[in-house]
């Protein structure tokens, strides 16, 4: 026998899981039998596909035994799926093979209630049987193997690994009941979490129990040991929609999601004509914690005449709906059909568009018919909705209408309908600023003119946004600017008093001059009233905030990005500039005025220290 240690975060989560699920202990019994269906889901496959598996003697099927005699209770869960070899039973119950789950843990708060909700997102799995065990031993087999294996556990830092027997494939699973789970040696007990949680799974489960016998009179005349089914083994997706209550389809979420939370909601649906399939989507109530991450697991299973394929293709869904969690079940697929098949199949592309379209259709009537609800999947999934304004063209127009932005004017969320709604009569525009921060945006000089006249802009403080929005163009045959671009005050409506333009003449001649590359012009400004500065690009350049995107995706050769100051020509600031003879002090307030301008916009400045020394000049010769 051979002692190994759990790495490091197994064994973090283990008393996150412990400690943070104790309420939804029960659990533990959902997520073994999901384990063992799963199990089963895979050797069901490779009987039907794999030519050295047709022989092989497959009655699919998961026991559950309990011992409520004595003090020693024990729960043994058994399966006749693929079964575990000792390297598989290391690497899936001692370590956990997911990057980003220190990321994962980093965001724990210690609020139980919000931690078993993360926890649920990630997937407690296995170790949730430590909620209500001292101890767990875990015997597989895999199929095609002669050997097996035993692993052994109190859950507190070591586990053991022991050549072990079986006389077929598979896993079965004690646990050692400590006094948090000894109520679970219970038929009753048993038979109920099953039905709650489990009696969707494809697959019989079979309880084992003794049965007490009495006669007319009541008396008891013995004991017969009874098996018996506890679960009704038809997929549920294939059922009838009027046949599922709301409860059914949400213990069938959590199984497959992992998930201690309902689904926010669901859509079932069933084509049958030239194509046969089936689907049953679900979006989470919160987002899954690996969303942005690269290796992030896909949600949705795929079946072939109720046969599981696989759960970790990410073709199945475009990336932007990555947090859809459910199941595909095409009749037209073939069995043995590969991932590279898969990536080029016709059928599975067009179950994936019209799955698309389905989904983006039932998110138009959440937001019609459900608003308070619409706002909770923006709050979450917004972001990834966006993604799918640059990566899925043709579905371009229902995303506009889906997304949500905020903005000057309305409270809380806005979508571009309602932002055209209340365009002013001869408004010519939709405007929005793009940046980093919602309050930097929103106190920004360039939005001071539009305040002025009433006009509406949309705030785009996410970095997506500075991607996809420019690129969009325009929504229902109305133009979208941003305010931060050269062109952008048509609606402004300001002519340019050319007599201050002259009498400005020497000054902005003499601050380009000064300024030299820094920028790429200095212009008299119709967009500023209060403030004497601000930084614009030329409607042909990328903005300051797309070319550091572009630089930290690696792309290092890019010229720096001229800006275009503008400055306000009624401000006092620049019209005594206009008599200051002293090149040293012009000089320092020609900088001033650009590098406060980058810094009301969040942008960093070239030269920290030199905007300071010259400040403390200009306070010096000030005061």
């Amino acid at each position: 026998m051979a002692t190994h240690q759990f790495q490091t975060e197994v064994n973090q989560l283990l008393h996150l899981i412990i400690h943070s699920l104790y309420s939804h202990k029960e659990i533990f019994l959902r997520e073994l039998v999901s384990n063992s269906s799963d199990a089963l889901d895979k050797l069901k496959y490779l009987t039907l596909t794999d030519q050295a598996f047709k022989d092989l003697s497959f009655d699919p099927r998961i026991d559950i035994e309990f011992s409520e005699e004595g003090d020693a209770k024990t729960l043994t869960v058994s399966d006749t799926g693929i079964g575990m070899n000792r390297d598989e039973l290391i690497e899936s119950l001692g370590t956990i093979a997911k990057s980003g789950t220190k990321a994962f843990l980093g965001q724990l708060t210690g609020d139980s209630r919000k931690d078993s909700n993360l926890i649920g997102q990630f997937g407690v799995g296995f170790y949730s049987v430590f909620m209500v065990a001292d101890r767990v031993e875990v015997v597989s087999r895999k199929a095609g193997e002669e050997g097996a294996w035993k692993w052994s556990s109190d859950g507190k830092g070591e586990f053991d690994l022991e050549e072990a027997q079986r006389e077929s494939c598979g896993t079965t699973v004690t646990l050692h009941l400590g006094e948090e789970g000894k109520e679970y040696a219970s038929r009753w007990q048993i038979e109920q979490i099953i039905k709650k949680y489990s009696n969707h799974i494809a697959f019989p489960i079979f309880l084992h129990y003794t049965k007490t016998d009495y006669d007319d009179k009541g008396k008891e005349k013995g004991k017969t040991p009874t098996v018996e089914q506890v679960n009704s083994a038809s997929a549920l997706w294939k059922r009838s929609k009027s046949e599922i209550s709301d409860e059914e389809y949400q213990e069938f979420y959590k199984t497959i999601s992992h998930d201690t939370e309902d689904a926010l909601f669901h859509l079932h649906t069933r084509a049958e004509g030239t194509m046969e399939y089936t689907t049953l989507f679900f979006v989470p109530k919160k987002a899954p914690f690996d969303m942005y991450q690269v290796d992030y697991r896909p949600g949705v299973k795929l079946y072939v005449k109720r046969v599981f394929i696989t759960d970790d293709e990410k073709e199945l869904m475009p990336t932007y709906l990555r947090f859809v969690r459910g199941v595909i079940d095409s009749e037209d697929l073939p069995l043995n059909v590969s991932r590279e098949i898969l990536q080029q199949n016709r059928i599975l592309a067009k179950i994936r568009e019209s799955s698309v379209k389905k989904l983006l259709g039932e998110f138009a009537r959440v937001a019609q018919e459900e608003p308070e609800k619409w706002l909770e999947f923006v709050e979450q999934f917004n972001r990834p909705l966006k993604e799918g304004l640059y990566s899925d063209y043709g579905n371009r127009e229902q995303l506009l209408d889906l997304v949500r932005f905020r903005s000057t004017k309305a409270e809380g969320w806005t979508s571009l309908a309602e932002y055209k709604e209340r365009m002013l009569p001869d408004q010519k525009a939709i405007y929005y600023i793009t940046g980093d921060n919602d309050k930097t945006l929103r106190n920004s000089p360039l939005l001071e003119a539009y305040r002025k006249k009433d006009i509406e802009v949309l705030i785009m403080s996410e970095d997506v946004d500075e991607l996809v929005i420019p690129m969009v163009g325009t929504y229902k045959e109305t133009e979208l600017k941003g305010v931060n671009r050269s062109d952008a005050g048509d609606d402004l409506d300001e002519k340019k008093d050319s007599a201050k333009d002259e009498e400005l003449k020497p000054v902005i001649e003499r601050m380009k001059s000064v300024l030299g590359d820094r920028v790429k012009d200095v212009v008299t400004s119709v967009r500023l009233a209060d403030s004497p500065s601000c930084i614009v690009v030329d409607e042909n350049d990328p903005t300051m905030k797309m070319a550091q995107m572009m630089k930290a995706m690696g792309q290092r050769d890019l010229p720096e990005v001229q800006p275009i100051l503008e400055i306000n020509p009624d401000h006092a600031i620049v019209t005594s500039m206009k008599s200051l003879e002293d090149d040293a002090r012009f000089a320092d307030a020609a900088f001033l005025l650009l590098d406060q301008a980058l810094l009301v916009e969040g942008e960093a400045l070239q030269e920290p220290a030199e905007f300071v020394k010259r400040l403390n000049r200009v306070m010096e010769s000030a005061l």
